[in-house]
């Protein structure tokens, strides 16, 4: 995880005994690259408006109809299209190229797109009978992933997070080893009374 323009977070990488404080700090498994912005922490990957937010979960067929809806408006790179979507779901749903990438080629073998090398990438364009298809079909099938989510809410606790996390960065970078033991101790507290907060006790 990075801290919010100060470069990589904790000097873990110096040294086993700053990457072990920081496991200290956060369990067993090290600082939380999930919770509840998915992937990437505060500000990373697949969050509103930038990578920081929560990942939505479409239904099945969604990257499917999506490919099909984006390819209306003009031909379209496979990366481009992830992106795409991310940005017109708000940030609520970034599909992986795992799931992107097959349903390309499921498509191209139907016989719903075609596909050119253009500068050593596919470049992805409807067919005719692809096009009617998308036109039968949502014109933005990725506003689903986005609706009951409280962005508001959670830009909030993305911003909380960042706070905590430069917070103990900056202790973790230039304080001393009773100082950092104490940063630990904090953290590790609070995250008691966050679980506490769940089993409604005081």
């Amino acid at each position: 995880m990075r801290s919010h323009g100060n470069g990589e977070w904790g000097p873990g990488h110096h040294g086993r005994g700053d990457s072990e404080g920081r496991r200290a700090a956060f369990g067993p498994f090290g600082p939380p690259f999930g919770g509840p912005w998915g992937g990437g922490g505060p500000g990373g990957r697949g969050g509103p408006g930038g990578r920081g937010g929560p990942r939505g979960r479409a239904r099945r067929g969604d990257v499917r109809a999506s490919i099909l809806a984006l390819l209306v408006d003009r031909p379209t790179h496979g990366y481009e299209m992830i992106q795409e979507i991310g940005e017109r779901s708000g940030g609520a749903w970034r599909p992986s190229p795992g799931s992107v990438y097959p349903t390309l080629q499921l498509l191209e073998d139907e016989g719903l797109i075609t596909s050119e090398s253009e500068g050593g990438k596919k470049l992805f364009t409807l067919t005719d009978a692809g096009r009617t298809e998308a036109e039968a079909g949502p014109q933005a099938p990725w506003e689903e992933a986005g609706r009951g989510v409280d962005w508001e809410t959670m830009n909030e606790i993305r911003q909380a997070g960042f706070g905590l996390m430069e917070a103990f960065s900056q202790v973790w970078k230039t304080g001393s080893a009773d100082q950092r033991q104490k940063a630990v101790a904090v953290i590790n507290e609070s995250r008691k009374k966050l679980y506490l907060i769940l089993a409604d006790q005081d």
